[in-house]
Order: C-alpha cells, then structure tokens, then sequence
C-alpha cells in the first residue's frame, strides 16, 4: 500500500463483525462481496475498495472500505467508520471474542486519525464522508495532511526516481549497444564492399596488364619482323641485302613472268622498246645494278605502304 495520503481527518470510530452469524447485530455479508476478515472496515459514503490506515495511542492499523456502516450512529457526524473487531480490540489493547463477537474492556467507540492512501472504484464518493442518508457534508472530518505523514512520501518519491533513473540507464545501456552493434555492422559491411572494390580494381588492372602485355608482344613480334632486316643491314650489309632482295623476289617474279608471258608481235616489242626508253623495263641487269648500299637509310616501318615499297624500288635503282 502506498503511504502518501490523499486525504486525512479524525473520526469516532466503532467496530463490527458481519460474517453472516446474526450474532450481536450481524446484518449479514459485507456489501463488497468480500468475506469478513481482519482489515474489513465500512463507512457510510467512501467508494467500495478505499484504502487506508488509521492511527490510535500511537497504534497504526491498515484497512479498505468492504462495506456499509455505521447507520444511524453516523447521523450528526457523530460515528463515521467502523473497524473490524480484531483491528479495534489491538488498537485499544483489549481482547477480541470469537464467541460473542466482542471487544473486552467495554468500550465501544474511539476517537482516531484516519489517512486515505487510495480512493477506491467501487461505489461510493469521495471526500469528506457523508452519514448513509446524505443528509449533510462532514466537512469537520477532513483536516490539512500532516507534514509529518509526507516524510513516508518522500522516500516513496525518491524510490520511484531511483528506479526510473534505474530504469532509464538501462534503456541508454541498451541504445548504446543497439547503436554499436549497427555501427559493427556498417563497418563491415563497408568492409565487405571495400574488399569487393579491391578485387573488382585487381581484376580489371590485370586484365589491362594483360591486354598490354599482349599488344607489347604483338607489337615486338611486328617490331622485330619489320626491323629484322634492318638490323641486318646495319650489321652487314650483304645479309640485309639478301634479306630485302627475298622481299623483293615475289614482285619482281610477277613482273618477271609478266615480261615472259607478254604478247608476241609489233605492238609487244613497241612496248618493250618504249619501257627501255622510259627506263621502267625489267632485267636481271637492273636488278644487279641497283643502288643496294641505300639500304642503310632505309625506314622500316616506311615498306608498310605501297608508296614505301615504291619509294624503295626507285632508291635501289639509283646508281
């Protein structure tokens, strides 16, 4: 039960047992529905389920509203709330009859201070009480809660802190590791993407070293073809000239066997002379008087055309 107070005032006080007995005024069950038991108090107006404590000589004893009562004495304001037997016979130090359902000591009504932690839900109002006619408002019977009935609430207050503040770590504990489990999971995932741009970049620059691999072959196997006879003809130049000449050979065989298998006649031996004049006609003299010592000066990379080829054919004829 709660020990901050909603409510306080001072109230005569009776006491009853109703457990259906009929014994010394039993009007039957309580209202509530509950059985009679220890604790069980009634009061002519406070809503059904009100709980509290009262306060006797220094004696505290807890209680809740399980019932109606007291009836008539409540009338003026005079007697607004009825304790169990058992609750009224240890406040007031007496003995409590199970026989007959009394309290020794023959005193029948106290004057005590009541605190109301919680308003119950059952029927009834709350405030100050009301005799069960209605027919006035005790207002005497609430007074200012004492500040001494506030310490209790005070510790309650900073317990309830405490544990929200409890409560509250344990939440930025858990946003805390939330956060650093996705911020582990980013990182490998940035991980994972980087290993994976790594190895796409390997790939492609191994894939360009070996394209450039290959076209440096390529071109050191065109290269050391079109240079081979080049090179030989630095280095000696009756082997470069031999080189060429195997060059030249499948041209001037076609022309060659051009000249053999030319038409016979007039017309032939006029072309034949004219090709003389021009100095254009084929024969193995021309080919033994040709400029050979040109090759020197050759461009290799110039007898990828037919002009260059031209170009030296015309060099090679020059005496």
């Amino acid at each position: 039960m709660s020990s901050n107070p909603v409510q306080y005032g001072k109230v005569k006080a009776s006491y009853f047992w109703d457990d259906g007995s009929g014994i010394n005024g039993d009007t039957g069950a309580p209202a509530s529905g509950k059985p009679m038991q220890k604790g069980l108090a009634a009061s002519p107006s406070w809503p059904l389920g009100t709980k509290g404590y009262v306060v006797y000589n220094g004696k505290k004893a807890e209680f809740f509203i399980g019932d109606r009562g007291p009836g008539a004495p409540a009338e003026g304001c005079n007697v607004l709330l009825d304790l169990d037997g058992k609750t009224f016979a240890e406040l007031t130090g007496e003995s409590w009859n199970t026989n007959s359902l009394t309290v020794s000591g023959g005193n029948g009504h106290i004057d005590v201070e009541y605190y109301i932690t919680s308003w119950g839900d059952g029927h009834g109002t709350a405030g100050p009480p009301k005799p069960m006619s209605g027919s006035e408002t005790c207002n005497s019977a609430v007074s200012p809660i004492p500040a001494s009935a506030k310490k209790d609430d005070e510790a309650e207050k900073k317990k309830r802190e405490a544990e929200k503040k409890k409560k509250a770590e344990a939440q930025k504990k858990r946003e805390a590791e939330k956060k650093k489990a996705e911020a582990e999971k980013k990182k490998a995932e940035e991980k994972q993407q980087a290993e994976l741009a790594k190895r796409k970049a390997e790939k492609v620059d191994q894939q360009s070293t070996n394209d450039e691999q290959a076209h440096t072959a390529f071109e050191t196997g065109t290269a050391a073809n079109d240079l081979s006879g080049a090179t030989l003809a630095g280095n000696d130049l009756p082997m470069a000239a031999g080189v060429l000449t195997l060059a030249l050979l499948p041209a001037l065989a076609v022309a060659f066997l051009a000249k053999r298998n030319r038409p016979l006649g007039l017309h032939a031996a006029a072309k034949d002379d004219e090709n003389a004049e021009n100095g254009t006609a084929f024969s193995w003299d021309s080919l033994r008087n040709m400029n050979w010592q040109s090759l020197r000066s050759v461009d290799v990379k110039s007898l990828r055309t037919t002009d260059g080829w031209r170009n030296l054919v015309s060099e090679l004829r020059r005496k």
